[in-house]
């Protein structure tokens, strides 16, 4: 029987990292719902902003980001000209090096270049996309027109 001078702690609980990851990417959220043709979604678990099925923009989950980081797809060149121009801001691990992305932090990212970047990467996916579906049917084009005469 426990004595009356133990005293029970209440436990605090944590926010997980889900939590986490949801709260951060509020404004993520609010900007990508303002855009034609974006759906919210989840990649790799975390939240994520995708166009016609394909992730943009999402919450990085690997272990060698650095908490309440964004990934934001977009050319190489991008990518690199953003982080010469500013390293405290934007980032990347060896994870996601070889993948046309860039890491933000987006507790020292600007509100307004927030906006900017989820532009890039919903113009850079869109355009893969579109490139990828019009190759598609000009291979079916060129397949069903080629010697049937």
């Amino acid at each position: 029987m426990p004595s009356s001078t133990t005293s029970r702690r209440p436990r605090t609980v944590k926010p997980s990292s889900t939590d986490r990851n949801a709260a951060a990417f509020e404004p993520i959220r609010k900007i990508g719902l303002t855009l034609p043709d974006v759906e919210l979604g989840t990649a790799y678990g975390a939240p994520a902003l995708k166009v016609h099925g394909q992730m943009f923009a999402c919450m990085t989950t690997h272990s060698s980001s650095e908490p309440g980081s964004l990934a934001i797809m977009m050319s190489f060149d991008d990518r690199d000209l953003l982080i010469a121009s500013d390293p405290d801001v934007y980032y990347l691990t060896p994870h996601y090096e070889p993948h046309p992305c860039v890491v933000v932090r987006l507790s020292r990212v600007h509100k307004d270049a927030l906006r900017d970047l989820v532009g890039m990467g919903l113009r850079f996916v869109s355009a893969k996309s579109r490139k990828a579906r019009t190759s598609k049917s000009g291979s079916r084009r060129t397949r069903n027109h080629g010697g049937h005469g």
